[in-house]
């Protein structure tokens, strides 16, 4: 194995980073702010290059930095998290990672159901766009959005979920929504992420072409949903990850369900090393009981919310 730099000095180095301060590293650490700055010079030194850039107005990281942050900052988390685990008597954690969206509006509202289902487990879970490094131990699994091209993993779909046109019931009355058409009168909300766009939308359901233009972007599903709850727009967005909102009329299919695209788009994605663990096992097994059970809740026909 190739040598790898002190871990305290790895430490120091993603202090200065998050607090783009040595002083403010320096104290967090409990050190000097010139003991941080050796740390610093010494795994520059070993790395040979310059992970960051100092000037008058303070310290910022280089793009070599950058580069090397995204790549260990998960590894120091996870040392940290094993450490403290161990020190207090946990030994069965688990550590998973998830797209944001599906997160917070599908597994935060089950998760109770596991904890009962398994009090042994000390569950750990993350959320971001990018996805989890299992070469740093990053995640035990990872509940992934997107196209499955992830090759010498195991990839697992959740559910087959509807994509389509979801708006307010004030603004469906408000503009008398009744045909596809009338959507290029109206603001868009565009979701950036979707692996569904509105000009996949309109090819399928429309001879007309998609607006070039939208009211307001987003980079992820929930506040996509939430524009649309405040009037914003249209959202073009999955009825698994807007069960909540059409549950409490909060939002509606303009258009009802014949207007949606079908697709697979979240994944369950682990090493094939990872499914001897028991607690891997045990949650894989909860995830797809409570995918299988996922029922779309359609909310009131169209007709009957104007």
């Amino acid at each position: 194995m190739a040598a790898v730099p002190p871990v305290a000095n790895l430490l120091a180095f993603e202090a200065v980073a998050r607090r783009r301060s040595f002083a403010l590293a320096a104290a967090e650490l409990h050190l000097t702010a010139s003991a941080v700055s050796h740390q610093i010079t010494k795994l520059e030194a070993q790395l040979g290059v310059r992970l960051f850039e100092r000037s008058a107005h303070g310290v910022r990281l280089s793009q070599a930095g950058e580069l090397y942050l995204a790549r260990v900052a998960g590894a120091l988390t996870a040392l940290v998290a094993a450490t403290e685990d161990l020190k207090q008597g946990v030994g069965n954690s688990l550590y998973v990672h998830s797209a944001p969206s599906l997160a917070s509006l599908w597994l935060m509202p089950r998760l109770h159901g596991f904890a009962q289902a398994h009090p042994d487990i000390s569950l750990n879970l993350s959320a971001a766009h990018t996805h989890s490094d299992f070469g740093l131990g990053q995640a035990d699994v990872d509940i992934r959005y997107g196209v499955p091209q992830w090759p010498d993993l195991e990839v697992e779909p959740l559910f087959e979920e509807p994509v389509l046109p979801l708006a307010s019931p004030a603004f469906i009355r408000e503009h008398r929504l009744k045909r596809v058409e009338q959507l290029l009168d109206v603001p868009l909300v565009q979701s950036n992420v979707s692996i569904v766009q509105w000009s996949d939308w309109f090819r399928a359901f429309s001879d007309k072409r998609a607006p070039e233009r939208f009211a307001v972007r987003f980079d992820r599903a929930q506040m996509s949903l939430d524009a649309a709850t405040q009037g914003l727009g249209v959202a073009l967005e999955s009825a698994i990850n807007a069960g909540g909102h059409l549950a409490d009329g909060k939002l509606r299919p303009v258009f009802g369900f014949d207007k949606a695209l079908k697709v697979k788009a979240h994944f369950a994605v682990y090493p094939a090393r990872h499914a001897r663990r028991p607690a891997v096992v045990a949650f894989l097994a909860w995830l797809h009981s409570e995918a299988s059970r996922t029922r779309i809740v359609r909310g009131p026909s169209p007709r009957s919310a104007r």
